[in-house]
């Protein structure tokens, strides 16, 4: 076949398609065996153990995957490395997820007797309702669809993107149940831009002690502008003698003060300051004052305590540096 263009636009969109009509009919099997099975895994003292074969086997990992990073300890195992020792991991504790489109996967098969044998609960997810797997199962989740997005009808497609989809829909629930929070969210996601946003406080990155721009309130302009200059963020905060924050002069102030024509030797840097600016706590996330800075559009905060006094200071390159941004 040529290729054309269009011809590969309308085949993208035919699998497309398929696919979200394979997701629709789901709707149809959130029924009483969906909250049996969320129930078995809430319950579970032990933890949740994936199995799948072949393409069902890397829907497998990623429902595993995603049932762990969202308060269900799960883990994977591959059904025929389990017939060679692996089967070991499974404990009278846990509840064994196993997936398999036709419900008549071998290697999946070959080792139900000894999950019975264990009396561990199992969920079926499966396209089959009348298959072996099916038939085992403690409560048998269906995801038949009514054809796959390859044209040959070979290709495991929308039945693996059901499958997906019903893993996904067990492990947002029992997110929900179980009261998961984003700071539990965070602690199994410490690595990468996402952990820097969920778990990085300003207490973190502010820049405090002699690193932090500080003026009094007696200061004059220049005075103001020698600390903005060795402390290199752009602004200083304005404090009375208790060190409470009364100001911010910044880079901005500093450009509209030019067409004053100011002596900036004797004239104090009160008048210039911009006063009762925006200030936040130490305690916050670094993500929570990146979104203060863009709705206020300022590139510095001054961080202060229970008593407004100033203990630190950031600016948006800090932000940056930080990979919050």
């Amino acid at each position: 076949m040529k290729l054309n263009d269009g011809k590969l636009c309308e085949l993208g969109l035919a699998v497309i398609q398929a696919e979200a009509e394979a997701i629709a009919s789901l709707a149809q099997h959130i029924d009483h065996n969906f909250v049996s099975a969320c129930k078995l895994l809430f319950n579970c003292s032990g933890r949740v153990v994936v199995i799948g074969m072949g393409k069902s086997g890397h829907i497998g990992g990623k429902i595993a995957s995603t049932l762990a990073s969202t308060g269900t300890p799960a883990f994977f195992v591959h059904p025929g490395e389990a017939s060679h020792g692996d089967l070991g991991m499974i404990t009278k504790q846990d509840v064994v997820i196993a997936l398999s489109n036709s419900g008549e996967t071998n290697e999946v098969l070959t080792i139900l007797p000894i999950i019975k044998r264990l009396g561990v609960p199992l969920i079926a997810i499966t396209g089959n309702a009348s298959s072996t797997l099916a038939k085992f199962a403690t409560v048998s989740l269906l995801c038949t669809v009514q054809q796959e997005a390859c044209p040959l009808g070979l290709a495991p497609t929308s039945s693996t993107t059901a499958a997906l989809v019903m893993g996904d829909a067990l492990a947002i629930s029992l997110l929900e149940v179980r009261g998961f929070t984003r700071d539990d969210f965070a602690l199994s996601h410490p690595g990468g831009s996402l952990g820097k946003r969920l778990l990085l406080r300003v207490s973190d990155i502010m820049h405090v002690g002699t690193a932090m721009p500080s003026v009094p309130e007696s200061a004059v302009i220049s005075h103001a502008l020698l600390e903005m200059t060795e402390k290199q963020l752009g602004m200083t905060a304005i404090v009375e003698a208790n060190n409470k924050v009364i100001g911010i002069f910044t880079d901005g102030d500093l450009r509209r003060m030019l067409s004053k024509n100011l002596d900036i030797r004797n004239t104090s840097i009160t008048e210039v300051m911009t006063p009762h600016c925006t200030v936040i706590t130490a305690d916050i996330l670094a993500a929570e004052a990146m979104q203060i800075m863009e709705q206020k559009k300022i590139n510095a905060l001054i961080v202060v305590d229970d008593q407004q006094c100033a203990i630190g200071a950031l600016n948006m390159h800090d932000l940056i540096q930080a990979g919050i941004v």
